[in-house]
C-alpha cells in the first residue's frame, strides 16, 4: 500500500513541478493578460489533437476501440445523478441563490483535460488515453450544454442553450483528433513517418503547457483569496467525495477493464473546470467565485489524488 501511495505522490509531483514553474513565471511577470488564452488555444486546438492522433494510432487496435463507446453510459449516468444531488447539497448548506447555477455546474463537471489527462498519463501511461477521452466526451457535452445554462441563470442574461455554440464546443479539436485517430485505426491507414513524427513533437507540448496554464491560472486567482467557506466546502465535497464514490459504485460491479474503472473514478475526482470562470465572466455570473474554486480544488487535488489512488488500488 505504501508503494502505491508513493507512486501516486510521484505522479502528482511530476505534474506539480510544472504547475509551480508556471506559477513562479507568472508571479515574476513573464506573461501578460493574453498569455493564458494563447496557451489554452495552443493546447486545445493544436497540441492536444496531434497528441490524440499519435497516441490512438500507436497504442490501440480497431477491436479495442470498438468496445469503448458503450461504456460512455457510466460517466453520463454519474453526472446526471450528481446534477440532481448538487441541488440537495446546495439547499442543505444554504448556497445563496445568485451562486446556485454556478455551484451546481462546478459540482458535477470536472477538469478532465488540463488536469485529468496529465495525471492519468503520469499514473497509468498511454494505455489510459482512450478511457480519459470517453469520460471527456461526456464531461464536455454536459458542461457546454447543461453547465453553461446553469451559469447563465446566475448572470444577467436569459438562460438558454445555444445549440450551434454547444455543438462547436462539444466537437472540439481534442475530440476531433480522437475521432480522426479512431477512423485511421479502424481503416488501417498508416500515415507517413515524417507526419507521425511531426504530430508527436507537437503533441509533446500538451502536458507541460497544460500545467504551465494551470500555474498561471492559480497565480491570477491569487492564493491569498483561498477561503474554506460554506460554498467552498460544498464544491469540495462534490468534487472529491460524492463524484468518485458515485463513480465507484457504478463501475466496480461492471465487467469493464480494471484500468478503465481506475481512470473513470480518478476523472470523476478532478478539480473544477478551468472554463468555469471564463463562462461566468461572459454571462456576468460570479467569476471570482469560480476562479477561487478552480484554485482551491486544483491545489487540494495534490493531497486528494494520492489518497484516492491508494483506495482505488485497494478496491481493484
Amino acid at each position: 500500500m505504501l508503494s502505491i501511495f508513493l507512486s501516486a505522490v510521484s505522479g502528482v509531483l511530476i505534474i506539480l513541478v510544472m504547475v509551480v514553474i508556471g506559477f513562479v513565471m507568472n508571479e515574476r511577470g513573464w506573461f501578460n493578460p493574453q498569455s493564458p488564452r494563447i496557451i489554452s488555444r495552443l493546447v486545445t486546438e493544436v497540441a492536444l489533437p496531434c497528441y490524440m492522433v499519435t497516441t490512438i494510432m500507436r497504442d490501440f487496435s480497431a477491436g479495442e476501440l470498438k468496445t469503448l463507446l458503450p461504456d460512455l453510459r457510466y460517466p453520463v449516468l454519474s453526472m446526471i445523478i450528481l446534477f440532481a444531488l448538487s441541488f440537495a447539497v446546495a439547499r442543505a448548506i444554504g448556497i445563496k441563490r445568485s451562486h446556485l447555477g454556478l455551484f451546481s455546474s462546478m459540482f458535477f463537471n470536472s477538469n478532465t483535460v488540463f488536469i485529468g489527462l496529465p495525471i492519468n498519463l503520469a499514473l497509468f501511461g498511454n494505455a489510459s488515453i482512450p478511457y480519459v477521452l470517453v469520460y471527456y466526451m461526456a464531461n464536455t457535452t454536459f458542461f457546454w450544454t447543461l453547465g453553461v445554462w446553469l451559469i447563465q441563470r446566475d448572470g444577467l442574461h436569459e438562460a438558454r442553450v445555444d445549440v450551434k455554440t454547444a455543438l462547436k464546443k462539444i466537437f472540439s479539436p481534442p475530440l476531433l483528433g480522437f475521432i480522426v485517430g479512431v477512423i485511421l485505426v479502424i481503416l488501417h491507414v498508416h500515415l507517413p513517418k515524417f507526419v507521425m513524427s511531426d504530430l508527436a513533437y507537437i503533441g509533446g507540448l500538451t502536458i507541460p503547457l497544460s500545467m504551465i496554464f494551470i500555474g498561471i491560472a492559480i497565480s491570477n486567482a491569487g492564493l491569498s483569496r483561498v477561503r474554506l467557506t460554506r460554498d467552498a466546502w460544498g464544491i469540495l465535497l462534490g468534487r472529491f467525495l460524492f463524484a468518485p464514490v458515485l463513480m465507484a459504485i457504478l463501475v466496480l460491479p461492471s465487467s469493464m477493464p480494471p484500468l478503465m474503472k481506475q481512470v473513470f473514478i480518478l476523472q470523476a475526482a478532478m478539480p473544477v473546470m478551468t472554463n468555469a470562470p471564463v463562462v461566468s465572466k461572459l454571462y456576468h455570473a460570479d467569476a471570482n467565485y469560480a476562479a477561487i474554486m478552480v484554485t482551491e480544488t486544483t491545489v487540494l487535488s495534490v493531497i486528494v489524488i494520492p489518497i484516492l489512488m491508494v483506495i482505488i488500488k485497494t478496491l481493484l
